[in-house]
């Protein structure tokens, strides 16, 4: 699923973020990727879905190489990979429906597709409800659900997020982890970057450490303290937002 080899990122000034990785992460599997500030691992997220490219070595995805990926196909990747971030990044102006519907509606869905898109999606974080409200009228463990939710619209085979808990108080952090850990159980590979410790040892999983831009730790961890998880309903089929190309449009 994902692929790195002899990965390195530098920038200007020869700093570098990420120094000679190599690992790879199964399809289906959950993985705590942490490490202190600076460690690097926000530049490894990005590089997974094109937002930055290697400096040296290849990345692999679904069996393509991120590095090869012509500009104008670098879309047709993203709708695979849903993204988290640790700011929200809603668009205040717009409702909860509007900033979750938007890949509908780039791809050209019809107004009631998209609106049910974005209800089944919104359903699956507890906030269906919410449909017309605007980001400031929500909390904000709720701002993260409506995050969430939009990054999972397009059902994406890999859900990527980058301290998703770093801005909630315990109580939320342990709700949206929660969130995660139950989308993995749908058999969507999830890649959860977090410099929280004690949330890893009581969860467990996968976890690779970074320091300095280097992997230092890469080790199964059974968890002290595991949450009971429920399989979530399933939602109606998204199949007609994920892309369909042959293999040739895509180089690897």
């Amino acid at each position: 699923m994902i692929q790195f080899f002899h990965v390195s990122k530098l920038y200007p000034g020869g700093q570098a973020a990420l120094s000679d990785l190599t690992f790879d992460v199964p399809r289906g599997q959950f993985v705590f990727l942490t490490g202190a500030s600076g460690a690097g691992k926000t530049t490894l997220l990005k590089l997974i879905f094109r937002e930055e490219v290697p400096t040296e070595g290849q990345i692999v995805v679904n069996g393509r190489n991120v590095s090869s990926i012509p500009g104008g196909k670098i879309p047709y990747l993203r709708r695979a990979i849903g993204v988290v971030f640790q700011d929200f990044r809603l668009i205040a102006r717009k409702t909860v429906f509007e900033n979750v519907s938007y890949l509908p509606r780039i791809l050209g869905l019809d107004a009631k597709a998209q609106r049910a898109a974005a209800y089944q999606a919104l359903r699956r974080v507890g906030l269906a409800h919410r449909l017309n409200a605007f980001p400031e009228q929500l909390s904000g463990g709720e701002q993260q659900r409506v995050a969430i939710a939009r990054a999972l619209i397009n059902d994406p085979e890999i859900l990527i997020a980058d301290e998703p808990t770093g801005n909630l108080d315990p109580d939320l952090s342990q709700e949206i982890l929660r969130l995660f850990l139950e989308v993995n159980l749908r058999g969507t590979t999830v890649l959860l970057a977090t410099h929280d410790r004690d949330t890893i040892e009581r969860v467990g999983r996968r976890v690779i450490t970074l320091e300095h831009g280097k992997l230092v730790s890469d080790v199964e961890l059974l968890g002290k303290a595991p949450p009971r998880l429920t399989l979530p309903e399933e939602s109606a089929p998204t199949e007609n937002l994920r892309p369909h190309l042959p293999a040739a449009e895509l180089p690897g």
